[in-house]
């Protein structure tokens, strides 16, 4: 979730620069409905309420027992009777859970995912504000994550330290400053929802990456509900979206090349997922 406390204004600011206009001949997110559910075992994490109905990780395994697929997968009914009001603190989200992986899922690398329902989105405003989910699929531990906090004489300067270059998506812009808890984002300004108007488009799905204190920590996509609902009429019944990567990783796993948003009409339920995973040592 991008906080506005902490760096919507100079968000604005970056927009209105030009520094976005600069990079946005590079070519943009590629979307298309030609993939399909990994054929394999999926195996399913710990649910937890959302809505009326639950949340939970699952990880899609091939035939070897390799992951190829690590995702979150909501039910028929969470998105129905969801939250209007933001929880105690500030923030702008009315949902966080902390949702566990199953132990196969734990050759990917990532600990845990951390979801986020905001009913009114967040800043900048006339791009973020849409009710949507923030899904942050994190690589360290929920302590580590629990420990980014302004209380930390040294979180600023965290916040500011960037990983080592050949570890950044390429591509990338990191914003300034950082949210508790979760880190300092990165954005990809060819994004369609962050060119600059008259040609930019109505935020739907984006998908953003996080650091601190040197080290990327977590992979984002960001959906709005509407989006996510509309899967039951898109064709394929699903929409797939490639992401911009890194040259290496500083922690071997397995790591996503594209992401996926599906209405799955046999579970009835709907995966947003992390796909094409490709092993990093």
């Amino acid at each position: 979730m991008l906080h506005p406390s902490f760096f919507a204004s100079r968000f604005r600011a970056l927009m209105t620069t030009g520094a976005i206009a600069t990079v946005a001949s590079v070519s943009a997110i590629v979307a298309c409905s030609s993939s399909t559910e990994p054929e394999g075992k999926v195996v399913y994490g710990p649910s937890q309420s959302l809505g009326q109905g639950t949340a939970r990780v699952y990880v899609s395994l091939n035939g070897s027992g390799k992951p190829v697929s690590l995702g979150v997968a909501l039910s028929e009914g969470a998105l129905n009777s969801l939250p209007q009001t933001p929880l105690p603190g500030g923030g702008m989200s009315a949902v966080n859970l902390i949702l566990g992986l199953p132990q196969e899922a734990k050759a990917t690398g990532f600990d845990h995912v951390m979801l986020d329902w905001n009913p009114m989105g967040h800043e900048p405003d006339m791009v973020y504000t849409l009710p949507h989910f923030d899904f942050h699929f994190y690589t360290v531990s929920e302590s580590a994550q629990m420990a980014i906090v302004p209380s930390d004489p040294d979180f600023a300067a965290k916040l500011d330290k960037l990983p080592a270059e050949s570890y950044r998506p390429a591509g990338n812009i990191k914003l300034p400053g950082g949210v508790p808890m979760m880190g300092a984002h990165w954005v990809d300004p060819t994004s369609p929802e962050l060119v600059p108007p008259p040609n930019n488009k109505t935020f739907t799905r984006t998908f953003l990456y996080g650091s601190y204190d040197g080290h990327m920590i977590f992979f984002e996509p960001m959906i709005t509900k509407a989006h996510i609902e509309s899967l039951k009429t898109t064709a394929g019944n699903l929409v797939t979206s490639q992401i911009k990567l890194p040259a290496s990783y500083e922690k071997a796993g397995y790591y996503p090349t594209q992401y996926t948003l599906r209405w799955d009409g046999g579970a009835k339920e709907y995966r947003i997922s992390l796909d094409g995973l490709v092993q990093h040592n």
